[in-house]
Order: structure tokens, then sequence, then C-alpha cells
């Protein structure tokens, strides 16, 4: 989504600068890997291999995808409404909890399809329920939804150990996680449904999970720009004195707000424990909500721009185990360092270079403000 106060084009400031922000990351990565004798063509052509060069990395890339597209969705649906939710990991954490008490409850008693609407509506109500206790602070006490966000991952992240450690692990083992579902509570992995119509392709974690989160994004879409609702978040986000002018209520909007993007966030629990896992444990959301933010900011909070920034993530996620597993000079570590520069860049540092493009813009076309 371009900015409203900018004088550059959509086209400039949705596509082009996001997309030199991406390069920047790029360059600066690459200097790295050559600072530590390694050759960057050669460590950016396994990581383009390992991310799209066989069925498997792209099985494995688009299921990083998914979960991206679900905490990019969360961050910017709370971004339209003005604020600022930091707690998609926490939220994600929970929502995987909702999937798992649908399935350890029901696995033995429902079919696949019932269960399976039952779960995405356990996914979206944990999620929400998560959301709603810092946006009613926020709403009704005035306090800090960063801070309270921030809070609440922890507090998930120490619930979710004292219940699987003491409540819900398996009778007679030491690894604290539940028993494994039933099948019918298993998500059909991607291989599978392809094999059903005569396409062989090999295995991986994808699942039918990616279907619900393009879906997601299509709702998304449909509420922010073509509903009432949408409409008020975007009006609130704008300028809350303003609506409420507009007979507007903030407090109803940010609670609202907060609690859909919570439950967007809790559907990684639909591709990750019901969709790979198939039981519940610890850690499973392994920093989706925080890269959730990165891919909102440098897809400019639209779903398309998500999508594509999902994509770019979930491949460097891909790509960046395979450099690791190519070459034992790149460590785990040293990945994080090169994820993490396209995130400084196309995050914290995504409208760096606007001030410059725009006053390189205005110079090329000299009495043109395009409205953005």
């Amino acid at each position: 989504m371009a900015d409203p106060s900018s004088k550059l084009p959509t086209w400039v400031d949705v596509g082009l600068l996001p997309l030199i922000n991406v390069a920047l990351a790029f360059v600066v990565s690459g200097l790295l890997i050559a600072a530590l004798g390694q050759d960057p063509f050669e460590a950016t052509w396994i990581m383009l291999r390992g991310a799209f060069g066989y069925e498997e990395s792209l099985g494995y890339t688009f299921y990083y995808t998914t979960n991206f597209i679900f905490t990019g969705l969360a961050v910017a649906v709370a971004f339209h409404a003005g604020l600022f939710n930091i707690g998609g990991e926490g939220q994600a954490y929970i929502g995987g909890l909702g999937v798992a008490i649908a399935c350890l409850a029901l696995d033995q008693y429902l079919p696949f399809g019932l269960l399976l609407p039952i779960c995405i509506l356990a996914a979206a109500l944990f999620g929400a329920g998560w959301a709603f206790i810092p946006a009613y602070l926020l709403a009704k006490r005035g306090s800090h939804v960063v801070i309270t966000t921030i809070m609440f991952n922890f507090i998930a992240a120490s619930l979710m150990v004292y219940l699987l450690v003491n409540v819900m692990i398996k009778p007679g083992q030491m690894s604290p996680e539940s028993r494994e579902f039933t099948s019918n509570a298993w998500l059909p992995y991607m291989h599978e449904v392809l094999g059903w119509f005569g396409w062989e392709v090999a295995q991986s974690p994808l699942n039918l999970s990616l279907l619900w989160a393009l879906v997601c994004c299509v709702l998304v879409w449909g509420l922010i720009w073509h509903t009432r609702w949408g409409y008020e978040i975007r009006a609130v986000g704008a300028n809350a004195d303003a609506a409420v002018y507009a007979g507007i209520s903030p407090s109803k909007i940010i609670i609202l707000a907060m609690c859909l993007s919570g439950a967007l966030s809790g559907f990684v629990g639909i591709n990750e424990i019901m969709g790979v896992q198939h039981r519940l444990l610890l850690d499973f959301a392994a920093g989706y909500g925080f890269t959730g933010i990165a891919v909102s900011l440098m897809g400019r909070n639209h779903p398309v721009g998500i999508i594509l920034a999902a994509l770019l993530f979930g491949a460097l996620y891909q790509g960046g185990a395979e450099l690791a597993f190519e070459n034992s000079a790149f460590s785990p570590d040293l990945i994080v360092v090169i994820q993490g520069l396209v995130v400084l860049f196309s995050g914290a540092l995504s409208y760096m270079l606007r001030g410059p493009m725009e006053r390189l813009y205005l110079r090329l076309s000299p009495g043109r403000l395009v409205e953005g």
C-alpha cells in the first residue's frame, strides 16, 4: 500500500523501493561473505538452488512461506489500525495450543471433514483471545501495545512449557510433547493431494494450509478495502481523532483489529501442528511472528505484497539451510545474520531511500507531484 503523502508513483513506492532495499541487503551480505574468504556469487547460487532448484526445496520454501503469509497478514491488519502488534509469536503459539486441544479431544470421534473447520475456528479463537487482552488494556487503560504484546510472548512461552511438562505430556515419556494425533486429524500434504490427481512430486512438509493462507489474503483484502469495518480500521489508523468525529469508536476498532490480527497469527498452528508435527510440542512457532513484521513492512501491508515478501523470506530460510549444509564455512549463525540483514533493510530501514528517491524523481520529472 503506497504512502498517501508520498510524491512517488505507486510502482516506485511499492515495487522499486522494496527491491532496492533487498538488493542493498544482499550487497552487504555479499561483502560479509567475501570478508570471510568465500565466494558470494557461489553462495548466492547455492541459496537459489536450495530454495527453487528441485521439487523438495520448492515444497520447503512454500511451507515456510505459508507461515510468513499468516503472520505478515496479522501485522498488516494491526498496522492499518495504527497498531504495532509484536505479539504474533505468542498468538501463533496459543493458536497452536487451540488446534492441539481440538485434535486431542476430538480426533478419535470426528472425521477429518468435521475436525478441520473446528481446528481452524479453535486456532482463530485462541489467537484472538490472546490478542484481546493487550488490545483491551490499550483501548480501555491506555497501556502501550508494543510493551504488552512483547510481554505476552514470554507469558505464552512459559504457559506452553508448564502445560507440556505438567498437563499435556504423553504419559511415560520424557520429551515435553503431547501424544500424536490420529491420522484423521492430519492435514494432507501437498504431495499427497497432487498424487490423487496423478502428479507425482517429492515429499515435503508443504500441506493444504497454503491454500488457506491464500484464502486469508483474499479475505483480508476484501475486509480492509471493501467493507465498512475495513474503512473504520483505516480511518482510525490514519487519524483517530478525526475518526471520532465520523462516529467511529477507536477503542472498538482497536479491539477488533487486534483480535483479527491474533486470529491470523493463530493459523500458524494449522500449518505446524495439524499439517506437519501432528502433536503439540515446544517452540514450533520458531520466530515466525517476528519475521512477519518485516514481511508486512516489505509488502507495504497489502496482501499481494505480503505474498511476495513471504516467498522471499521462505526462500531465505530454505536456501540458507541448504547453504549451511553444502558449505561448512557457513554456520547456522551466519545464515541468521544474512536473514537479519534482509530484515533490517526491508523492515527497519525500509524508508531509508524514500527521501533521496523522491528528490531524484522530482528532478527527473520537474513540476510533477504524483499522488502515491
